[in-house]
């Protein structure tokens, strides 16, 4: 097949090209070419898509199938307009930040939407409306020719978040006190990036259509610590600590320095990990197992020094900190429980 990629340059963009050249494809990628470097094999299109003339380097080619990864409604808009009538297929990998609640334990495809983003560039605040701005525009000029495939939380080796390989990194770097959200039963729930590029190129081959959750297997965020600390060979204690106090302490939630990574406080946000994949499963989605995930994400973060400074996570330095804070306030029964 011929494909082009929107992008290719980035982590995710890069795999998808990388799995396509795997299987005999011929990809090109349309990038600025700023970010990193094209998959080898695949040939780079140098263009701009901030710029109405972006696509015109690509001539006149037409496309068995166009995959796009974009978070911008512009660049999408001007896609549709200069490619849709040249791709026979096209995926769009969209985000689960699309749906407009995240409170309702297994929800699927069917639910709420946000608003489409009008503007043509979006924020971080804006991300989810953006994302669904782009599927209606896709939707727009595609039709049934579309394939929206919905992630998650993507992890895996090569995750520079961090976000996914906090916790097996963490475990296996020491054994002394780790520090924890309370939250043991709260929904967690990632892909490996291996396991969404290979089924979205193998949804791309077989010419798939539709909305799909590409997400994990739904369970906990006790779970997904229990197989990190094992993976990674944590024997020491556990100190799980309240959200209030962790707030108080101003550690960050999700992502970010000095956060931990996983935990959300929002009660609207409780079940943003906790989504349906029952329809992907159901078109050939196959997950590996979250130990072989960890394991070789614990591979990938020794590779980049456990010690680094982290996208996600807390310093050594940091969590002896708070740890020492923690014993002390609750041998003063200060902590609120």
């Amino acid at each position: 097949m011929q494909i082009l990629i929107l992008g290719g340059t980035q982590w995710l963009g890069r795999e998808l090209a990388r799995d396509a050249l795997r299987r005999g494809h011929e990809v090109t990628c349309l990038a600025r070419g700023e970010a990193g470097e094209v998959a080898p094999g695949a040939r780079l299109v140098v263009g701009d898509r901030s710029r109405a003339d972006a696509y015109d380097a690509l001539g006149d080619a037409e496309w068995d199938a166009v995959i796009d990864v974009t978070r911008q409604p512009g660049f999408a808009r001007r896609a549709a307009a200069a490619l849709a009538q040249r791709a026979r297929h096209w995926t769009f990998i969209s985000s689960g930040n699309v749906y407009a609640h995240h409170d309702e334990p297994g929800a699927d495809e069917t639910a709420e939407l946000m608003p489409p983003l009008e503007p043509d560039e979006s924020t971080p605040e804006t991300y989810g409306e953006a994302k669904s701005a782009i599927e209606s525009a896709y939707h727009e000029a595609l039709g049934d020719r579309l394939l929206v495939i919905r992630p998650g939380l993507i992890g895996g080796p090569g995750d520079a978040s961090g976000r996914t390989g906090y916790w097996v990194a963490r475990s296996a770097r020491d054994d002394e006190p780790m520090l924890v959200p309370d939250i043991m039963d709260a929904s967690a729930q990632f892909i490996d990036v291996r396991d969404l590029v290979g089924w979205t190129i193998d949804s791309v081959e077989r010419g798939l259509t539709g909305a799909f959750n590409a997400v994990g297997d739904r369970s906990t965020f006790g779970a997904f610590l229990d197989a990190s600390r094992s993976v990674g060979g944590h024997r020491g204690e556990v100190l799980p600590a309240p959200s209030a106090w962790l707030e108080r302490q101003g550690v960050a939630e999700w992502s970010g320095e000095e956060s931990l990574p996983l935990w959300i406080i929002a009660p609207t946000w409780a079940s943003f990990q906790d989504r349906s994949n029952a329809a992907a499963r159901a078109e050939g989605l196959e997950l590996r197992p979250v130990e072989e995930t960890l394991a070789d994400l614990l591979a990938w973060e020794r590779e980049q020094g456990l010690d680094r400074s982290r996208g996600a996570g807390l310093s050594a330095a940091r969590e002896r900190e708070l740890v020492a804070v923690l014993r002390a306030e609750r041998a003063n029964r200060l902590v609120e429980e």
